[in-house]
């Protein structure tokens, strides 16, 4: 295959994923409505992913903050992931840090695209255990993947190509930020 050519199918592919479908609307919408609510309650946000993922976290996380006027926070810091990696084990970073961040009525939004991350699933049961009031889950590859069936509003992508998988995660997080503010362009603040 040509490189015209793969890039041409690679971009129709990932088109053809992107193009929304009602159910994709109706939990965008859905979000942006507890996130909104979030706000109102005086409660906030966390939200964590692993890699490109933890990468779109941090946009994410910026961007409700600044622009849509929302608490929201992420947990990138390498001291903290390293800290509670060393002491407590990868799998139970996330875990650690809902345990000792999370507030009750909280929203925890979780980025895997395999939806098999074992620092995620532990996070959701930590969430529940602090009694967050909504899990958010964005994933891909297999439609009934483990991290999935813990959250309560789920965004599924029908693709194993991360990144396709992580690029439309990061459209649907940006389009529910701007769904907030309620226009597409503006100035930063």
């Amino acid at each position: 295959m040509s490189d015209k050519d793969f890039v041409k199918e690679y971009l129709n592919d990932f088109s053809a994923l992107i193009k929304p479908d009602d159910q994709t609307i109706k939990k965008i919408i859905e979000v942006k409505d507890l996130l909104a609510r979030t706000k109102k309650n005086g409660t906030k946000i966390m939200i964590f992913g692993n890699g490109g993922s933890a990468a779109i976290a941090s946009h994410f996380s910026v961007d409700l903050t600044k622009n849509g006027n929302i608490r929201c926070v992420n947990f990138n810091e390498s001291d903290l992931i390293t800290c509670f990696s060393n002491d407590y084990g990868f799998e139970k970073w996330v875990e650690k840090a809902v345990d000792f961040y999370a507030d009750k009525g909280d929203v925890l939004i979780l980025i895997s695209s395999s939806g098999k991350s074992p620092n995620m699933l532990n996070a959701c049961k930590a969430a529940k255990v602090k009694k967050i009031s909504t899990i958010i889950t964005f994933t891909g590859h297999e439609k009934n993947n483990p991290l999935s069936k813990l959250g309560d509003v789920n965004f599924w992508i029908d693709s194993k190509a991360y990144n396709f998988v992580e690029n439309i995660h990061q459209v649907w997080l940006l389009t529910i930020v701007d769904l907030i503010i309620g226009k597409r362009e503006y100035l930063p603040k």
